[in-house]
């Protein structure tokens, strides 16, 4: 798709957002492993932390073991914790850390926290635009394109606004899942000095930082969504603008 390697919108906007992207990474692997050579004084796993705060927020939860590394997700169709090895077995900072806000989101399921209910709904359509959106906006830029500009390309910017739209759903759907995210460690942060899981100050401070930087993952994918859409928005009227010349 030549588009994205000439359109001056786009390659700007792609820049910054991977440059955003890759220094959120960064931050929560480093993040990540320095806490994770820190055990935590409860001496529980990750697992085992999980469980508790289940328990504590009255959440009905499975957990398993899930492959890969920060792999760790759950699941509310089926009310399943996936805990990757390192936190599913850790007994680090760390390892509490991510445990923690994953059951986080066993407790918003639990009390019908809208926002989860809304991104939940949301995923089927924010995964049909993240996959088919690139190709009626490519069509579209090609349609008008290749139309003498005087009579422009009716069709070609219907297609290239669907494609716009397409993308603004999954845009929607990373800001969405802002507040989610952030609600989650909220609650997980509450239920672990509560418990007494995390009992020093050294260990909340951990906790906060490596929920800090794992948060700054979705605030980095939603500023690239952002920056990208933005970026497909003034490409088109661009083209627009050219066809009317």
């Amino acid at each position: 798709m030549p588009f994205f390697f000439y359109d001056p919108y786009h390659l700007a906007a792609a820049l910054i957002g991977l440059v955003v992207t890759l220094l959120a990474q960064w931050r929560v692997k480093s993040t990540f492993a320095r806490f994770d050579r820190i055990p935590v004084r409860a001496g529980m796993t990750g697992a085992e932390a999980a469980a508790a705060i289940a328990r504590a927020g009255n959440a009905a939860v499975r957990i398993e073991r899930h492959q890969g590394f920060l792999s760790d997700h759950y699941d509310p169709t089926s009310r399943t914790l996936r805990l990757s090895p390192a936190v599913h077995d850790g007994r680090s900072i760390s390892a509490i850390a991510v445990a923690a806000h994953e059951a986080g989101h066993a407790l918003q399921h639990a009390v019908a926290y809208p926002a989860l209910g809304l991104r939940s709904v949301m995923v089927p359509i924010a995964n049909l635009g993240n996959s088919l959106w690139a190709l009626p906006f490519m069509l579209g830029l090609m349609l008008a394109q290749g139309q003498r500009a005087a009579e422009g390309s009716p069709t070609g910017e219907l297609l290239m606004s669907i494609g716009i739209w397409m993308f603004g759903g999954v845009v929607l759907f990373q800001l969405v899942t802002l507040p989610v995210e952030f609600d989650a460690s909220r609650r997980a942060k509450a239920v672990l000095a509560r418990t007494g899981i995390v009992s020093t100050q050294e260990e909340a401070r951990g906790v906060e930082k490596v929920l800090g930087a794992a948060a700054m993952t979705y605030v980095a994918g939603a500023l690239a969504g952002v920056l990208q859409l933005v970026a497909l928005v003034l490409s088109a009227n661009r083209h627009r603008r050219d066809d009317s010349a």
